[in-house]
């Protein structure tokens, strides 16, 4: 408060005094009770009032104790109730939660984790996947910047997620307490199960297995792989305490043509705890023929590479990179990709125009489209000799096949030409192009189809920028691979256009996310929003029948059937506006990830105490935990002085007191005829 402020308080204190004295006490004949109690009420109403004139800043000083947070991170994962420990963890939650000493020095908060990572309201160890990754990215979110340590109650066994023991943060201490029996029984295992999902007609594919051992005496195991009744491969394979794990690679015969589903299974003489992790299902549909594509350029670029690359991640694609001369008959290939096409292309443009195979078209700085004007009817381009930077927006109204917007923005420009293209014909566009935020209104990624002939044009170079960026953002290249698996799946197919298409897998691991996808069009082809579409999916053994609707995303309609058992399906996909339907099928193989394990991690949690420099208990070992954490002088609470500054302007209470005291002595001058 400045001395200018105190002098006006100290002048006002001595207004009101003189205010107060002249009417009451200057004129008054007799200073009785009631006459003082006036003369106060009149001080008080006039001093409160020039207070609130001079509106002084008060300032008030409190001090506020940080604690140290504390998280305590349960496992919700089945796991912990298959290995018989969920008693235990939750007693051992308990127990750190209800610790007064704990709470005294710490801030204790609860978590709990399985595949999500959630407040530890309800606990129920049903969880389908443990994700420990996701604790270490939550708590480094929640807490940043912040000195802590953290107990994470679990087995250890993680199914899905990042190797947690680097996602920590090694500045953060971790107490693991690992619940479970830590004694080592005799266990054999199919710990992973590598195949690709299709297999051609009359080849051989690949079977790449990893087998797991725990125990202490040397045992002879023997591992086959049957279909049905039919021994496929048969093979023993020798462990010791020494030796514990062994990769098996098998060939096997694809000789029936449609979805054939395979059990792996490891025994052995010896008695096991657990023979649910014996056995793996699996499936592989035999297919009877590929696509071939011609991935023509008469320049070497890092596109091809990368277009090379994601589409054979569908090995039902196969992509040949060929220069123009070397093109002497398109009878061997289903689509074309001609990249950055020049006069050199003319002879392959000739051939197809009889063939009329479906086209793609790439073009970037070295196209030549005064010879695209010539030999092709989609596009008309006017183009200058100034190169540009074309970034991409995605049109969520396209409707040719279903496809998810990828982050199709924030990827990197593609280098075209600067120019005007423009439409010949009926062009539908995935992508439109934006120049520095500026839409050009012209086309970059479009798809047209002429006499049942379909093409598809991008117009720009560096798509393996796109790849790459995709990359990046999601730790895979799924995302983008998928984008041009769904543009040669169009171009593969010359079949005129269904009123409804339905997306879905064959088979599904149980456990697994089941998401079955559907569009509806229009008479005039365009994705109709107001469609009402439901499935009924009936079990083909109990011939229990489960009714679903499909619930709109973006640009398709979707159903969730998460919860499934095991066993084969059949579903119907109906419109219920035009009665218009789609059946097929698919196969739930039997598969818990969270029944694969006997023992806790001791291993694992260990490595990730000693990456954090903390240390790992068991559940008997919790007072020492406690002790450990109380005396770690590292961890204190930080004392803060906070300073409030607040007008008397805002003091309510004082408004109110002033009210009141013109209304008491109103009231009682009123009561004792002084008015």
């Amino acid at each position: 408060m400045t001395t200018n402020t105190v002098l006006l308080i100290v002048l006002s204190l001595g207004i009101a005094l003189a205010v107060s004295f002249y009417h009451y006490l200057y004129k008054a004949k007799s200073r009785s009770k009631v006459t003082l109690l006036l003369a106060f009420l009149r001080f008080f109403t006039v001093f409160g009032l020039l207070l609130l004139l001079i509106n002084p800043i008060i300032s008030r000083k409190t001090i506020e104790t940080i604690k140290t947070p504390l998280p305590i991170v349960i496992d919700n994962s089945a796991s912990i109730k298959d290995l018989k420990a969920d008693k235990s963890a939750l007693e051992v939650l308990e127990k750190l939660k209800s610790n007064s000493a704990l709470a005294n020095k710490f801030e204790v908060q609860s978590y709990q984790f399985d595949q999500d990572f959630l407040p530890s309201d309800t606990i129920d160890f049903k969880g389908k996947q443990s994700n420990l990754d996701v604790v270490a990215k939550n708590l480094k979110n929640i807490y940043k910047n912040q000195h802590f340590p953290t107990v994470l109650i679990s087995d250890g066994n993680q199914t899905s997620g990042e190797d947690y023991v680097f996602g920590f943060n090694p500045d953060n201490k971790v107490y693991p307490i690992a619940v479970g029996d830590t004694t080592t029984y005799l266990d054999l295992k199919v710990a992973q199960l590598n195949v690709n999902k299709y297999a051609f007609h009359k080849n051989k594919f690949p079977v790449e297995v990893f087998l797991n051992y725990s125990g202490t005496k040397s045992v002879n195991a023997t591992f086959k792989i049957t279909q049905g009744n039919s021994l496929l491969t048969e093979q023993t394979v020798a462990f010791s305490p020494t030796q514990k794990s062994a990769t098996l690679n098998v060939l096997l015969p694809a000789d029936k043509v449609g979805l054939q589903i395979l059990r792996a299974t490891i025994s052995s003489k010896e008695p096991e705890k657990n023979t649910y992790n014996n056995t793996k299902n699996f499936a592989v549909e035999v297919i009877d023929q590929k696509t071939e594509v011609a991935l023509v350029s008469a320049m070497a670029h890092p596109d091809l590479g990368a277009i090379k690359r994601a589409i054979e991640t569908n090995v039902q694609r196969k992509v040949t990179i060929l220069k123009p001369n070397e093109v002497k008959s398109l009878v061997n290939y289903n689509v074309l990709i001609l990249y950055q096409p020049t006069v050199e292309f003319k002879s392959l443009f000739e051939q197809n125009a009889n063939a009329k195979i479906n086209t793609w078209i790439i073009t970037g700085n070295d196209t030549d489209f005064t010879f695209l004007n010539q030999n092709q009817t989609s596009f008309s381009f006017r183009m200058s000799g100034q190169k540009e930077d074309y970034l991409a927006s995605f049109d969520s109204q396209f409707n040719l096949f279903a496809l998810d917007n990828i982050g199709f923005e924030q990827f990197p420009p593609l280098e075209n030409k600067f120019g005007t293209i423009t439409a010949k014909d009926n062009a539908n566009t995935l992508l439109s192009s934006t120049i520095r935020n500026i839409a050009t209104n012209q086309p970059l990624l479009s798809f047209t189809e002429n006499q049942g002939v379909r093409s598809a044009f991008l117009f720009g170079e560096n798509i393996w920028k796109w790849r790459a960026e995709s990359f990046v953002a999601k730790k895979s290249f799924a995302d983008f691979d998928i984008f041009l698996d769904k543009t040669i799946q169009y171009l593969t197919s010359n079949k005129a256009r269904k009123s409804m298409v339905v997306n879905h897998e064959r088979f599904y691991n149980s456990g697994e996310g089941i998401e079955i996808t559907a569009q509806y069009f229009n008479k005039n082809y365009e994705l109709d929003e107001k469609a009402r579409l439901t499935i009924a999916v009936s079990n083909t053994k109990t011939k229990q029948v489960k009714n679903y609707d499909l619930l709109r995303t973006t640009n398709a309609f979707q159903a969730n059937l998460d919860g499934l058992a095991a066993g084969t399906y059949k579903f119907t996909v109906k419109e219920l506006n035009s009665n218009s339907s789609y059946s097929s099928s698919f196969e739930v193989l039997d598969f818990d990830i969270e029944k694969q394990f006997v023992n806790p991690d001791w291993n694992k949690l260990n490595q990730l105490a000693t990456q954090t420099q903390g240390k790992a208990f068991l559940p008997n070992q919790l007072d020492t935990l406690i002790k450990q954490l109380l005396d770690d002088e590292s961890y204190k609470a930080v004392q803060k002085t906070i300073v409030k500054k607040s007008p008397l302007i805002d003091w309510i209470w004082l408004l109110i007191l002033i009210a009141l005291s013109l209304a008491a002595e109103w009231f009682i001058r009123k009561y004792n005829g002084l008015l």
